[in-house]
């Protein structure tokens, strides 16, 4: 981000230096400034896309970290609760032997179960973010402005927007589409023990296409379109893949501003592998020193 302000500070200068010296130089010159100045221009533009991309991911992962150090809060309340139970039972001296013993039994098995979380929290954090970066790695940044990759619970979600899969108003996809869509098919033919579903999302204004009836028809259409592109057109096997359309009922924004019934006009592929199959999708366990 430093480099991005600098650079951002160093472009005036190099307009006024520019403009200072033009009269004073030749006109060979003179482009060569004018070119370093575009090739600034440019990288300060894909350092910016750079910082957008990692943010998703960050606000991702911050999500799955806080719904697990909520199941380690509920436990930990658990375990006081038991001690509290067994510091009573000692201080009276008359519940015997074998009810202090089933309290403490209580508490070990509470201490094991907060230590599998956390063991599970660290893991899943290094194999989400791990598959995250495998996902996205091959994305251009224009292209991740468009398509939005997260890892929630096991599940691999990828968000499609409707401006860069089909044409204005239309199920059919269009041709802007098929540089993304070929590198989402080389991840879903990567791996092939995974079933994939394409789901369909539209916002709240009904439709008023010829023999589209309403969102449903429209947000089901549209998934059947990217799966029959990715069986044709890219050699997906058809068996694995599954079509469906939810209409305009399962919105991730407000439909009440544009920007939110953009987001909600999306197609969302969706992977499911099994638990253990996930060490398989990623090629390698991390370190554990790591």
């Amino acid at each position: 981000m430093m480099l991005i302000m600098k650079t951002r500070l160093l472009i005036p200068v190099l307009i006024a230096l520019a403009i200072a010296i033009q009269s004073c130089v030749s006109k060979k010159e003179y482009q060569q400034l004018q070119n370093s100045y575009n090739k600034l221009d440019s990288n300060t533009r894909d350092l910016h896309n750079q910082y957008l991309l990692t943010q998703r991911n960050l606000d991702a992962s911050t999500e799955r970290v806080k719904s697990l150090d909520e199941q380690l809060a509920s436990e930990k309340s658990n375990v006081k609760a038991l001690q509290d139970a067994l510091d009573k039972c000692l201080n009276a001296g008359n519940q015997g032997n074998i009810n202090i013993s089933k309290l403490v039994d209580e508490i070990n098995r509470s201490n094991r179960y907060i230590q599998q979380l956390v063991n599970a929290k660290n893991k899943s954090d290094s194999l989400n973010m791990v598959l995250t970066n495998n996902l996205t790695r091959s994305l251009s940044p224009q292209e991740t402005q468009d398509v939005d990759v997260k890892v929630l619970k096991g599940v691999v979600y990828i968000s499609l927007s409707d401006n860069m899969l089909y044409k204005s108003g239309s199920y059919e996809i269009s041709n802007k589409a098929g540089a993304t869509l070929s590198k989402i098919a080389k991840i879903i033919t990567d791996y092939s023990n995974y079933d994939v579903l394409i789901e369909g999302n539209t916002d709240n204004v009904p439709i008023s296409e010829k023999n589209i009836r309403n969102n449903w028809d429209l947000s089901a259409l549209r998934a059947s379109s990217v799966v029959q592109a990715l069986q044709k057109n890219y050699g997906v096997d058809p068996k694995r893949l599954t079509a469906g359309g939810r209409g305009e009922y399962n919105p991730i924004a407000d439909n009440s501003t544009n920007v939110g019934k953009a987001q909600n006009r999306r197609t969302q592929i969706i992977i499911t592998p099994k638990l253990d199959q996930f060490l398989d999708l990623i090629g390698k366990a991390p370190d554990k020193q790591n």
